[in-house]
């Protein structure tokens, strides 16, 4: 009977939701994984409606900031797939006909307007949070990125505070344990710090991943002309790297869990050595690739050269110092997580394509 009642409840089309854990005893549901409390008893064989009031109750609303990103949009897909009522904040009012071909809702808006924070997070069952700042502003001389990343994070915390929402996920940053000697990073310190002063009744779950794979794009220009990619560490000590697709699908899982207090989760979806990415990559074009290391003095003069916002220059120095030496990575060892499902060579394979059409 009580598969007959599971049957029922998952041929229901007009959902798509997955469940994690739904323990059935005396066709109670004594739990779901997102911590709803119990729903009572229910008949062996319950009608569609019936089971549409529950996959009612599974709905969450949830906000989604960061607009259609390399996280954004899987996220947003994965999160409408399972049956969820999703907002999308983007600055960009020309985004809004791809968020909502997604089946999501768009609220037009900045992460420095308190006020459209607060309103846009009303009424939510959980917020997906993560701070950025235009590309362009890497070559403002005058920007202090450190103070604008903990203004967004304090505007967060303000919104979160003025909308009541208790369920908080936060794109944080591998070296966010420590405020010394990660470089650029301290960003992501400072961030979680501020989001720790809010009640205990807020629940966060701090999200810790490594460098993109997509990061390697960075390198694009070297590649094509020097058949290089030029960092101030390399070698063959392997270190962590994740898919933004794999990191979509920790959030989208970790949205529908329990939330209990505050939590931290690392993501990765591989382990390689800069050698070994030089090695997938060249072989993905169809072109020898070397990795190679100078001093961080080079690297920093090269940066400056661009013209490149001197307080951002050095931290990414400093962060890139810790790659290499590993102390970026201890506390990351000391929790190492389980690995994601995509890999390096599955990256490379995109990358080609793109390197590819760019000739």
């Amino acid at each position: 009977m009580h598969a007959d009642w599971l049957d029922k409840m998952l041929s229901i089309k007009t959902k798509s939701l997955k469940y994690k854990y739904i323990k059935l005893n005396n066709f109670v549901f004594s739990h779901f994984d997102y911590g709803f409390p119990h729903l009572g008893y229910v008949p062996a064989r319950p009608s569609d409606d019936l089971c549409l009031i529950i996959l009612k109750l599974l709905e969450m609303k949830i906000i989604v900031t960061g607009s259609l990103g390399n996280i954004g949009k899987p996220l947003t897909k994965n999160l409408i797939q399972h049956g969820h009522d999703v907002t999308v904040i983007s600055s960009k009012p020309e985004r809004k006909p791809a968020i909502e071909a997604l089946g999501a809702k768009a609220a037009i808006g900045t992460m420095q307007d308190v006020n459209f924070l607060s309103k846009t997070f009303e009424g939510a069952d959980a917020v997906y949070l993560m701070e950025t700042l235009d590309h362009s502003t890497f070559f403002d001389p005058d920007i202090d990125i450190l103070a604008d990343i903990a203004a967004i994070g304090t505007n967060y915390k303000q919104a979160i505070e003025n909308s009541g929402v208790k369920r908080v996920v936060l794109l944080s940053s591998i070296g966010a344990h420590t405020n010394k000697g990660n470089g650029s990073l301290v960003m992501h310190y400072n961030v979680e710090n501020i989001l720790k002063e809010l009640p205990e009744d807020v629940h966060i779950k701090f999200m810790r991943p490594p460098g993109f794979f997509t990061n390697i794009f960075r390198s694009l220009q070297t590649i094509k002309l020097q058949g290089k990619i030029i960092s101030n560490y390399g070698g063959d000590k392997k270190e962590p790297w994740v898919s933004p697709l794999d990191i979509a699908d920790k959030i989208a899982e970790e949205m529908e869990k329990t939330f209990d207090g505050r939590e931290i989760h690392y993501i990765a979806s591989d382990e390689v050595s800069p050698n070994e990415i030089a090695k997938i990559i060249g072989e993905a074009i169809g072109s020898p690739l070397k990795w190679v290391a100078i001093s961080d003095e080079e690297l920093l003069n090269n940066m400056l050269s661009i013209g490149m916002n001197a307080q951002i220059a050095k931290g990414f120095v400093e962060m890139q110092a810790a790659q290499g030496t590993g102390e970026l990575y201890e506390d990351f060892y000391l929790h190492k997580p389980t690995f994601g499902k995509v890999k390096l060579e599955d990256f490379a394979k995109e990358f080609a394509l793109f390197y590819n059409s760019q000739n």
